[in-house]
């Protein structure tokens, strides 16, 4: 299980952008966090063609898809979507990561059962703006 943001293991951080520009404004080799939405598709779409580790967070099924469709690393859901996310990613062989937005520690165990592959707490994601 992947744990990003946990006060115990180190991890990389995402880097939560509103736009292109704010690339510039990232370390080096750092993963990108954004929003699913067909405003950011220039985003996505830079992104992809640099070859720049993303990810995407999303709120329903067609965006699940969209994104791994769009080549994301990982792909952020819900607490009340997790399940349903990683039994699609399993079933159509994703190469994308499901990982769920968590804020307690004692939340690991019950998405490590649901055989989720990550979590991520809040501290792991670094807004530019």
């Amino acid at each position: 299980m992947l744990l990003f943001g946990h006060r115990f293991i180190q991890s990389q951080r995402f880097y939560h952008i509103f736009d292109i520009e704010d690339i510039t404004h990232t370390p080096p080799s750092s993963k990108i966090y954004v929003e699913f939405s067909q405003n950011n598709l220039d985003i996505i779409q830079y992104l992809q063609q640099n070859n720049i580790s993303y990810g995407i967070n999303v709120k329903n099924i067609t965006e699940l898809i969209y994104a791994s469709a769009l080549g994301a690393d990982f792909i952020m859901v819900q607490k009340s979507f997790a399940k349903t996310a990683q039994n699609i990613a399993e079933n159509y062989l994703f190469d994308a990561k499901i990982l769920v937005h968590i804020e307690q520690e004692d939340q690991i165990e019950e998405f490590a059962l649901l055989g989720i592959d990550g979590v991520i707490f809040a501290e792991a994601i670094v807004k530019i703006s």
